[in-house]
């Protein structure tokens, strides 16, 4: 089995077909797309796929290290200026077409006028350790 990371772009990514941001659809709408992505992770859940999920609030700060006894830099709350995650899903699937079917699956959760989205989702590995050689 293996691990990816199922990212959601609150913006960053290409658009989606159906571009209509989540702020002007309905509260049925809005239902509608919540339903269907628990709907997917429980069906996940059942064949032992789903490792995790969460929404994220679109605001967000960069935090580095700014050298010893210096407070941490932050880039600002400016979230309109970088890449937003809306939220993501871990699983643990077989093969990385199995990952791409689930991905392809869930870019198609409904959004404005019940129609599917069709966002770009990003399909991310989980790092995994390199292989022990032995002689």
């Amino acid at each position: 089995m293996a691990k990816y990371l199922l990212l959601k772009h609150y913006r960053g990514a290409p658009a989606a077909i159906n571009d209509v941001p989540m702020d002007q659809w309905t509260p049925e709408e809005i239902s509608a797309h919540m339903q269907y992505m628990s709907d997917f992770a429980a069906r996940l859940e059942a064949t032992g796929e789903f490792v995790d999920g969460q929404a994220l609030a679109p605001e967000g700060t960069f935090v580095r290290y700014d050298g010893e006894g210096r407070p941490p830099v932050t880039d600002g709350p400016f979230a309109e200026t970088k890449d937003l995650i809306a939220g993501w899903m871990i699983i643990d699937v077989d093969s990385y077409e199995r990952a791409v079917e689930l991905a392809g699956e869930l870019s198609a959760a409904p959004g404005a006028g019940g129609k599917p989205i069709h966002e770009w989702l990003e399909l991310r590995p989980f790092l995994a350790a390199p292989p022990t050689i032995t002689q």
